[in-house]
């Protein structure tokens, strides 16, 4: 066993033998000693089926006419109990694996919650999929079949090579231990080189599932370009270079197997050639040699069994490998020991940007220096050209990444010193692409409170102008928005998004192109709803249209990563300078007629 397999073994331990919770632990122990009753009896079980053959053979050359009732009964009752034994053994450890496959499960989940921005925007949400897929189900495997399969197997080979020896003489045990040492060695020669065509076979179908789901995501940006056979092409090539690596690992297998058969054929041969001699000779009688055949048989039984069994688990063991390797990525953004809390509800909260420096590599800066202050309750607008880094504002403000120099504050406090639990909870956002779960309207508005009542969901809906547009709906807040939201228009979901913020309540709001999605007039219409939202709240509006921050207290205009200009509209207007061109410009944007032939 390599080193990954042998980490990912020990990763195991504290998901089988889980702390704080002795429940599991005393079924774990009470399983283990049901394996050893279950292996015990059905080492015994031979014995007495041998005893009954020599019991029933001729005597002196007359038959045995008296039956050994009590052998019989015997030997029902042991073939009962092993299989009963077994059968408990996997019915009390069915609750404590299904938990560990569940906590392990559950802590892949959290876990790709907490990695940073950064690690999400480089996934690929296809492949990491079918990882976590194919782990879960490695778990399950490797935990039903090494702990119950793998450990019963060697404690019965140990037990019949013993009994081998004792009953017969040291020939039997060691044809016996050679024959299973070459059936484990020639496994673990094969197993080593499956593992790597599995692992090429896994890597091509995260691929193949990457490309499939990643297409069907963009639909219509496929039928746009009229690309169907250039995705399907794509698909097939990837599925290809699947079907190139499952074959390998089919013909691996077959390979496998025949040498397996090879193995135990040989040496149930040898076996039976010697007890045959000593029988001739007079050593052995019947029942001995019926038992050291049903021994051997009942031996490689399992071993043929384990086979299996040992593929499935280096399988099972590749598979979680990746799967582990997640829970191995490190949270870029991490919260002190003692981070403080701050407030979700109440007064506005002050926001500082002192001297802020930022880039999302080290060659490349896209914030430099930029420092401003917005008052509690007051409204700042961030303007500028695209790569300004007005968006990357909005994320060092909620903490998907720290700053690498200077300091953002809250309160007074670096957002670093506080909990991102409770920064964010007292923080809302409106992004410029809106996403939506594959859920109801409710669902979605209702997620930014899930305790909300209907009555407070329908609130933020009046509030955002989307409760008349649902009510029309025939299902109403039960209407299913589809994948990503793509059933509704680009001004729905803006506005669904909208009311989820508004029903959160935060302190501190930021609106990043609130708007971008929405007509002219419904703009308009969600202008009024957001103003009377960012009443009493400090909000933070990074917006392109101008039109929509000439309200603000102050409006900062970002140019490569630094404040070019500061002020109220009328002053920057006044000032004549880059801000003042900006709005020219919109300005002869939206004079400038229709073209001829335009709808």
């Amino acid at each position: 066993m390599n080193t990954g397999n042998m980490r990912t073994v020990l990763s195991l331990a504290p998901y089988l033998w889980p702390a704080g919770n002795p429940g599991a632990r005393v079924r774990v122990v009470i399983a283990l000693i049901f394996m050893l009753l279950s292996k015990v009896v059905t080492v015994y079980v031979p014995i007495i089926y041998g005893d009954v053959v020599d019991a029933l053979a001729p005597k002196d050359g007359r038959a045995m006419l008296a039956v050994p009732v009590a052998l019989l009964i015997a030997y029902g009752l042991a073939r009962i109990g092993g299989a009963g034994f077994g059968e408990l053994r996997d019915a009390l450890f069915a609750s404590v694996q299904q938990r560990a496959v569940r906590l392990l499960a559950l802590r892949t989940f959290r876990h790709l919650h907490a990695v940073s921005l950064r690690f999400h925007m480089d996934r690929q949400t296809g492949g990491m999929s079918r990882v976590i897929d194919r782990g879960v189900q490695g778990m399950q495997s490797v935990l039903r079949l090494a702990v119950f399969n793998v450990v019963p197997t060697a404690l019965e080979l140990i037990m019949v090579t013993i009994i081998i020896w004792r009953m017969f003489d040291w020939r039997y045990a060691v044809v016996t231990c050679v024959a299973v040492l070459a059936y484990v060695a020639y496994t673990t020669l094969l197993a080593g080189r499956r593992g790597r065509y599995r692992r090429t076979m896994n890597d091509t179908d995260n691929d193949a599932s990457t490309k499939a789901l990643d297409s069907l995501l963009n639909y219509e940006t496929v039928k746009y370009f009229n690309n169907e056979e250039h995705e399907a092409q794509r698909y097939d090539g990837a599925l290809a270079r699947y079907e190139r690596a499952a074959v390998r690992v089919q013909v691996s297998l077959n390979m496998l197997n025949l040498g397996q058969a090879a193995i135990i054929a040989t040496g149930l041969t040898l076996i039976m050639l010697m007890a045959a001699t000593d029988m001739h000779d007079g050593t052995m009688t019947i029942g001995r040699f019926v038992l050291v055949n049903t021994y051997l048989i009942q031996l490689y039984q399992p071993l043929n069994f384990l086979g299996m069994v040992y593929m499935t688990i280096k399988q099972g063991l590749v598979d979680m490998e990746q799967m582990f390797s997640l829970l191995r990525v490190q949270q870029e953004v991490t919260d002190k020991p003692r981070a403080l809390s701050l407030p979700a509800h109440g007064p506005a909260g002050e926001v500082r940007f002192d001297d802020v420096r930022f880039g999302y590599q080290s060659n490349r800066e896209i914030l430099k220096g930029v420092s401003f202050t917005v008052p509690a309750g007051n409204r700042l607008a961030i303007v500028g050209p695209t790569g300004s880094g007005k968006s990357t504002i909005g994320r060092l403000m909620f903490r998907f990444y720290d700053v690498t120099g200077g300091a953002v504050l809250v309160d007074g406090h670096d957002v670093r010193d506080l909990s991102q639990d409770s920064l964010r909870a007292a923080i809302g956002v409106v992004p410029q692409d809106t996403v939506l779960f594959n859920d109801t309207i409710r669902y979605n508005i209702g997620y930014g409170r899930p305790s909300a009542s209907q009555e407070e969901i329908e609130a933020a809906a009046r509030a955002a102008q989307v409760h008349d547009f649902v009510m029309r709906l025939p299902e109403g807040y039960d209407t299913r928005v589809g994948e990503r939201g793509l059933k509704l228009s680009g001004g729905e979901k803006q506005r669904v998004a909208i009311a989820r913020t508004i029903l959160k309540d935060p302190r501190i709001l930021i609106l990043d192109e609130a708007t971008s999605a929405l007509d002219t007039r419904t703009e308009q219409d969600i202008q009024t709803a957001l103003r009377a939202v960012a009443r009493d709240r400090t909000t933070l509006v990074i917006a392109h249209r101008l039109s929509t921050v000439v309200d603000a207290d102050e409006i900062i205009v970002l140019r490569d990563g630094q404040i070019a200009e500061r002020g109220s509209h009328a002053a920057l207007l006044a000032r004549d300078g880059v801000y003042a061109q900006m709005w020219a410009m919109q300005a002869a944007e939206q004079e400038e007629p229709e073209p001829l032939g335009a709808a």
